[in-house]
């Protein structure tokens, strides 16, 4: 039998499963679908959640599989980056998790930035660590360990408390020449911390760093009875270091050497391109963070993403469902975005916020479709509408990074929404005024991606010598087939002038927000 290696991932809407062989192409696959909520005023899932999920998505992949295997030659876990969980001494959650989706952590995050001299997201888990301790959250003197989604899951599988280098750069900046935590602005965020009450020493509770290829630990018995309730799996598999979705993405679009670049479209949508130099100026539109292998990357991250569309499509369906059709979502998904990009689409415009919006300026999200009175409402004008609002964050984001001299020569897009026929493919193309490719494996994602980080480690084991750009090139990608769209004169005008529009009309969503409360968060 060939190598088989599992890649797990945790993401906004569904956590995957994916089994690839030595070349990388997927043997099978499976899903569990959940969704995030909001309680007391924070995005949150629960653990138990995370651990149902989890067991649902392997037995998933089992069904497919035909048989439960025994073991794996490596397994890898990915989950979305950042957010904050918190653990006392004991490994009890001190509270809900907090996902990336979060924008309380306004104070801490500016803090942090002018204090270190780089720029700290609200979303990073120091700025939701800093935030707790500026907020004197009585769980602050209990805690002993923080970490993401991806490191949890690989605590409970392996019992190891270390994450991906590309994941922990979420966590905290990393130094490019030690590879780990950078030590000066360690220093300088305790200081901050200390100074706000703050009693542990931050350098004690994150975890440890690895890269790509390096011994994660092994899959414990515990571990194995999470993911297998039939008791076939065994203990002693090798894992990857845990990644985040971001570092996933690159890896799944073989996006890991300088001057290559990915979008990633779902919940959230971002942009990775890998650096050839230090950016110049710290951005608050821009993150710094790393490739799986350790590269320097700018990242340009927008909370909303594809939700909304995703959304309206299921009120489609729902129609289609009323009047007897038996449409399945990617028919309602095509149907409504087939005419968008021949529509004319003036006066009518989508904003996809359901939640705040760092990068727009908007601390919440209040989902809205506007139009002028002149305006021709149709199904193509509406869906193109929707699907420009999709990409719309992210240009306003691409462009600070264009403003510092940063080039896109090309992107490479996937996601679920690149399953389109090329739609939201031409649509990103003239978003970013650049080539998008989509490879054969744009559905995939990041669980395929850390499925090769976990075949990747196993070789590593076994003596390979090429770093992982080298590998992904001649390993997996020589022979990968992809489908590139040029932008055209035409239809980068055409999105330029819908985002200027779309900018504009912010001022409509800041009202929206001033003037209409979430019910659910009034009703806590």
């Amino acid at each position: 039998m060939s190598a088989r290696y599992l890649g797990i991932e945790l993401g906004s809407t569904r956590i995957k499963a994916c089994v690839v062989d030595e070349t990388g192409a997927t043997v099978a696959t499976g899903s569990h679908s959940w969704e995030n909520r909001l309680e007391h005023g924070l995005w949150t899932y629960g653990l138990d959640e995370v651990h149902e999920g989890l067991r649902a998505a392997y037995a998933d992949l089992v069904a497919e599989l035909g048989e439960a295997p025994a073991g794996f030659d490596a397994i890898g876990v990915s989950a979305m980056m950042h957010g904050y969980l918190a653990f006392d001494a004991a490994g009890g959650l001190l509270v809900p998790f907090r996902t990336w989706r979060n924008t309380n952590t306004g104070p801490a995050a500016a803090e942090l930035s002018a204090a270190l001299g780089v720029n700290i997201p609200l979303r990073w888990s120091i700025a939701h660590l800093h935030q707790a301790v500026l907020d004197a959250e009585p769980h602050v003197p209990a805690i002993a360990s923080v970490t993401t989604l991806a490191g949890y899951v690989h605590r409970l599988l392996t019992g190891r408390d270390v994450l991906g280098v590309g994941d922990a750069s979420g966590m905290f900046p990393i130094d490019p020449a030690t590879g780990g935590y950078d030590a000066r602005l360690l220093g300088l965020a305790q200081e901050r911390l200390a100074a706000a009450g703050a009693a542990f020493e931050l350098a004690e509770l994150l975890p440890a760093v690895l890269t790509a290829g390096a011994d994660a630990g092994a899959l414990t018995a515990e571990g194995a009875a999470l993911l297998d309730a039939s008791g076939t799996l065994q203990p002693g598999i090798p894992f990857a270091p845990p990644e985040g979705d971001a570092g996933t993405g690159m890896v799944a679009t073989n996006a890991v050497r300088p001057r290559t670049a990915n979008v990633s479209a779902g919940t959230s949508i971002f942009a990775m391109v890998v650096l050839e130099r230090a950016l110049p100026a710290a951005s608050p539109d821009i993150d710094v963070v790393t490739t799986p292998d350790g590269s320097p990357v700018a990242m340009v991250h927008c909370n909303n993403g594809s939700s909304e569309l995703g959304a309206w499509v299921g009120v489609f369906q729902e129609f289609a469902s009323a009047i007897g059709s038996t449409a399945s979502s990617d028919e309602v998904f095509a149907a409504v975005l087939g005419g968008a990009l021949d529509a004319g689409g003036e006066g009518l415009y989508a904003y996809n916020l359901l939640s705040g919006e760092p990068v727009v300026g908007t601390s919440e999200g209040r989902p809205l479709v506007v139009r002028t009175p002149g305006s021709r409402l149709s199904l193509a004008a509406f869906g193109r509408a929707q699907l420009f609002s999709v990409f719309a964050a992210l240009s306003v984001g691409m462009r600070e990074l264009a403003a510092q001299d940063v080039a896109l020569d090309a992107a490479v897009a996937h996601g679920g929404l690149f399953r389109t026929g090329g739609i939201a493919q031409s649509a990103l193309a003239a978003a970013l005024g650049a080539p998008v490719a989509v490879g054969e494996t744009a559905g995939e994602g990041g669980a395929w991606g850390i499925a090769l980080l976990a075949a990747y480690r196993r070789a590593v084991a076994d003596g390979e010598t090429r770093g992982l750009p080298d590998w992904l090139d001649e390993t997996v990608f020589a022979d990968a087939a992809v489908t590139t769209v040029e932008p055209t004169a035409a239809s980068i005008a055409d999105y330029a002038a819908y985002l200027d529009r779309w900018q504009a009309g912010l001022a409509i969503e800041h009202a929206a927000i001033a003037a209409l409360t979430d019910q659910e968060t009034a009703h806590e």
